[in-house]
């Protein structure tokens, strides 16, 4: 029997509104996996949507975590990136990956930095370059189509794309970062479904699910938890990236029913035996 797979995720806690560790932590247990934390920072609310926040930054407390981690001999079949904190968590998280990687740990960086055309507002201009500079890290990268225009230094472009601006857009970002794959997230891919589109050096892949209206937080945290969720269980590309589009389509669908407060994030905890199911369908 195959032993459980061990992921590393490195995000913020935001202790209300479902997003970053709040969302990673449940969601890949749920998928099977031992999920050990580094929380980048602690947030009394997300950002998004609510005022007079608290933050506490724990830049320092990240190394020193990692060490006795790796006193203990620690492994991690996955590394999980998302928010962070600082340009400097950036140096120290680039770090923690040299520290664990190994020949079996898969890299997935989310550089979760910016939306709807903008720089999230705790972030200097400097920031995209240096998220840059992590990407370059990994094996995955799952930026929009913001971060993936500041990252390659472009002017951002409202939608709708043409699919050879898309297939361009993902083509160079995995090239230009050189990283063996990039998933653009956030993708209109046609016939009224918003998902995603992958590149890994050989082929173009896209999956979908249907839209539905309006802005939903933490739900690239809900894609990108239940995407690595697929890639830990021995799902291809494809098949990660259509689990992902159906678990977050489905997540937003059960919040809308409910009647869910758009910012305390989408009802994931309800959709749970969906992914379960799925993932155990699929091994």
């Amino acid at each position: 029997m195959e032993k459980q797979k061990r992921v590393l995720a490195i995000h913020d806690i935001s202790c209300v509104g479902r997003c970053s560790l709040t969302v990673a932590l449940p969601i890949l247990a749920a998928a099977g996996a031992d999920c050990a934390v580094m929380p980048t920072a602690i947030l009394s609310t997300h950002t998004g949507g609510f005022t007079g926040f608290t933050f506490r930054d724990l830049t320092a407390d990240m190394l020193p975590v990692a060490r006795h981690w790796k006193d203990l001999d620690l492994r991690f079949d996955a590394i999980y990136t998302g928010y962070l904190g600082s340009s400097e968590q950036i140096d120290i998280v680039k770090e923690i990956i040299d520290m664990f990687r190994t020949d079996e740990t898969t890299v997935l960086v989310d550089p979760a930095m910016a939306d709807n055309g903008k720089l999230y507002t705790s972030f200097s201009d400097d920031f995209p370059m240096l998220m840059r500079s992590l990407c370059s890290k990994a094996d995955i990268v799952i930026p929009n189509f913001t971060e993936a225009a500041l990252m390659l230094g472009e002017p951002y472009i409202e939608p709708p794309y043409t699919d050879e601006y898309i297939e361009k857009a993902v083509i160079r970002l995995r090239d230009e970062l050189g990283v063996p794959c990039a998933v653009l997230t956030g993708t209109d891919i046609g016939d009224g479904q918003l998902g995603a589109i992958s590149y890994d050096g050989k082929e173009i892949s896209r999956a979908g699910a249907g839209k539905i209206d309006g802005y939903f937080h933490g739900t690239g945290d809900v894609f990108g938890s239940a995407f690595l969720a697929g890639v830990i269980n021995g799902l291809d590309m494809r098949e990660s990236m259509r689990l992902a589009c159906d678990y977050t389509r489905e997540c937003i669908r059960r919040t809308v029913e409910l009647g869910q407060e758009e910012r305390y994030g989408v009802c994931f905890e309800k959709v749970l035996p969906m992914l379960i199911e799925r993932i155990a369908g699929n091994v």
